[in-house]
């Protein structure tokens, strides 16, 4: 699709193309579809210009690139919740969250001259990201040779992921052609380590090897903390084996290329998940759970999901129960809003992983989940959200369980927990969250 095309693209065409980019979960289905040059629906990405505008018009074209997003996510926001003022921001923050993901790769995105930069975080709020990982992406060309190396850090899990297509320019679900793990790696006695990927082992290299896909075109690694602001972050960095020349100034075609995939890759982030609780409500799943899998959409290999959607009175809490497995790498449960937007993790208690939740004396895991603090432990807080999703994962876990969830008055919550439930005081809320905020900004995610 040419710039031009989209500077001519009416208000009648931006509402059709508000309505092709209706987004299925199913693995098989496209995140989005878009309108081909001649206005019909098409199955991939709009084109990109290949050579820049000479007119000085660049700037125009981007913004107006941009402008058919507004009534695509007005589309996309289930019906119920149009007329919510509230929702209707925030729907807005989830564009912004786009497009906050799309201008790194515009800027600085080089397949030759590859860096990491962030992929999904507090500021780019897209995809539901988990609370205790921290996602970095990186472009590759496919062939080439890589070199990482870095300082592996005290967290509990670093792990790259080979990506094949990449969603946010195809629109399209794929599954991760492999995964690295970092604790396969060789680390010195500082926890330093150097890794080579590429289509063949070097000559001579005795090194950490590993064999480049031939359909990858992505690394994204996955750095998962659980014991935010104790644990020492990942230090790591990128560069090619086969490519020695500098960089150099970037081509007007390359910088065209970059400005001009940007509607397209906020389109695809913003506009995937904004229904998926709405599905899950309408398949009947509410204040209820069921599996969830994302082994088609670039999940983790060993990794299990469970999810379903919430609604709550004021005055009503969610009691989840869960036996926690014998064996596990990391466990955790997260909150999101009505457009799938994970709650805001950093400035309130709306996540809990294994390291910060407590397992009573049983063995089970018991969470609480309401708007208002009910006094435990392992409270959830839904900030302000009556309605939205949870979801829970286990990580290379000898069991697979799934929680059992039941909704209570809020003021009949201690009833239905065991008597040495740990309690927890205001006081003592407001030093957690005083804690819980320092420790979550101590993680890297720029």
């Amino acid at each position: 699709m040419s710039f031009d095309f989209i500077a001519r693209r009416s208000l009648l065409q931006a509402a059709a193309w508000a309505g092709v980019c209706a987004v299925h979960l199913s693995p098989d289905r496209l995140l989005a579809a878009q309108i081909g040059k001649n206005g019909a629906i098409g199955t991939g990405m709009p084109e990109m210009p290949s050579d820049g505008p000479s007119d000085g018009l660049e700037w125009e074209r981007l913004i107006d690139g941009l402008r058919p997003l507004g009534d695509a996510m007005r589309a996309r926001v289930p019906e119920r919740l149009r007329g919510d003022p509230q929702v209707m921001a925030e729907s807005m923050r989830l564009l912004l969250s786009g497009l906050t993901r799309a201008i790194p790769d515009a800027l600085v995105g080089d397949r030759r001259h590859p860096l990491f930069v962030p992929e999904l975080n507090i500021a780019q709020n897209i995809f539901q990201p988990n609370a205790d990982t921290i996602y970095k992406g990186c472009l590759i060309e496919r062939g080439g040779s890589y070199v990482i190396k870095g300082d592996r850090g005290t967290v509990r899990m670093v792990i790259l992921a080979q990506m094949g297509p990449d969603t946010l320019r195809t629109g399209k679900h794929h599954p991760l052609l492999g995964q690295i793990d970092f604790d396969s790696l060789t680390l010195d006695a500082q926890g330093h380590f150097e890794l080579v990927i590429s289509p063949e082992r070097p000559a001579g290299y005795a090194g950490d090897w590993r064999a480049l896909d031939p359909l990858c075109e992505k690394f994204m690694v996955r750095v998962v903390g659980c014991d935010w602001g104790v644990e020492r972050e990942p230090r790591f960095g990128i560069a090619r084996l086969d490519v020695d020349n500098a960089k150099g100034r970037p081509s007007a075609d390359a910088l065209h290329h970059g400005f001009g995939e940007i509607p397209g890759i906020v389109a695809v982030c913003a506009l995937a998940f904004p229904t998926h609780v709405e599905e899950l409500r309408a398949q009947g799943h509410i204040n209820a759970l069921k599996i969830f899998d994302v082994s088609q959409m670039s999940g983790l290999s060993g990794q299990f999901y469970y999810e379903g959607a919430y609604d709550l009175a004021d005055d009503e809490a969610l009691i989840s129960e869960v036996k926690v497995p014998a064996r596990y790498r990391y466990w955790s449960i997260i909150l999101t809003n009505e457009l799938y937007e994970t709650t805001d993790w950093y400035n309130n208690q709306a996540s809990l992983n294994d390291r910060q939740a407590v397992v009573d004396s049983d063995g089970v895991f018991r969470t609480v989940i309401s708007a208002r603090d009910p006094g435990v432990h392992n409270w959830l807080d839904t900030a302000g959200y009556p309605s939205g999703a949870i979801q829970g994962r286990w990580f290379e876990a000898s069991e697979k369980p799934m929680p059992s969830i039941k909704r209570v008055k809020l003021a009949d919550v201690s009833q239905h927990l065991p008597v040495d439930t740990q309690r927890v005081t205001p006081q003592q809320r407001a030093i957690a969250l005083r804690n819980r905020r320092l420790a979550a900004q101590m993680r890297i995610i720029w």
